[in-house]
């Protein structure tokens, strides 16, 4: 959910039909400050639509539409003319058919041909339905997501928001290709919003403002993303990128150059040793794996960040 989150401000703005003065902390002042990013450019007319029709099948692939387009077609789908015979294809079909090469061969395989090809149709057909290949892969983007995991309503926001975040490695893990999207493409359509409104229900009852708390839910997912990543190279690979680390170090590097590294390595798994301003800790917690090590540190920040924003306002 990382790459476009702060999407989200666009479209609330425009489903209220006026700029909200949110702050939107990756655009800086609201490019349209008089309302003028409307409902109507969230939900596309008819007319509109048709346009974009005209438009995808006078022009190229590789014509790309606005953001603003893009995400109007996911909350709208194309319907298809009711004139001759009943159609073959529908968008669910077609996005299916380009998860399918997607998931045997990888997403530089998707293009509007070779989806043609596997439904036994002309490329030209597919645009009755989809646009072009941008609004075919944001469609991709969408679909994938769309099973937020099951939260029980009475967990705590830290426990819940870790589900949330596992639950996106996984789903990431699991089709690698989807890191190899665009982050132009990678759009806040309807399922996506489900996530974060997930996000948002967890973050529910805690002393945050709303902007604040659409700012942390970029922050877990930006950390979920980088870790996607490693998790599905390291899957891709058959092995760890790091447990040779060690072995590495003392074949290419040497003591002089690196000595702190060096020194950490010497007693790595070993336990620290207690100082002042880290005193020794009276248990020991159970070891975690790697993802799990990375989210408890993600979440202890959330946490300290949470206790300070209580402790001012009881202040």
């Amino acid at each position: 959910m990382a790459s476009t989150v702060y999407d989200v401000y666009r479209i609330v703005c425009g489903i209220h039909g006026r700029c909200q003065g949110l702050g939107c902390p990756t655009m800086g002042p609201c490019p349209r400050p008089h309302g003028t990013l409307t409902a109507r450019r969230v939900m596309s007319t008819d007319d509109e639509r048709a346009a974009d029709e005209r438009t995808a099948t006078e022009g190229t692939e590789g014509a790309r539409p606005s953001t603003e387009s893009l995400v109007s077609r996911l909350w709208t789908p194309l319907t298809p003319s009711r004139r001759g015979p009943r159609p073959t294809l529908s968008v669910d079909r077609i996005v299916e058919a380009a998860i399918e090469l997607a998931d045997a061969e990888g997403i530089g395989a998707v293009s509007m041909a070779r989806v043609g090809k596997a439904l036994g149709v002309t490329p030209m057909a597919l645009y009755r339905h989809v646009s072009n290949k941008d609004e075919l892969l944001a469609r991709l983007a969408d679909t994938i997501a769309a099973d937020p995991p099951v939260i029980p309503e009475d967990i705590g926001w830290r426990a819940g928001l870790e589900l949330w975040m596992r639950a996106q490695i996984d789903m990431v893990v699991a089709r690698p290709w989807y890191l190899d999207l665009p982050l132009t493409i990678v759009l806040p359509g309807p399922n996506r919003l489900r996530w974060i409104d997930q996000a948002f229900r967890l973050l529910e009852g805690l002393p945050l403002e709303a902007d604040e708390k659409l700012a942390l839910i970029g922050t877990l997912a930006q950390h979920v993303l980088g870790e996607s990543r490693v998790q599905a190279e390291s899957v891709a690979a058959g092995e760890n990128p790091y447990e040779d680390l060690e072995l590495m170090l003392q074949r290419w590097a040497d003591p002089q150059t690196y000595p702190h590294l060096f020194a950490a390595m010497a007693t790595f798994g070993a336990p620290a040793e207690p100082t002042a301003e880290a005193p020794a800790e009276p248990t020991a917690e159970p070891d975690q794996d790697d993802v799990g090590f990375g989210l408890q540190i993600v979440l202890d920040g959330v946490e300290a960040y949470v206790a300070r924003k209580t402790a001012g306002r009881s202040s």
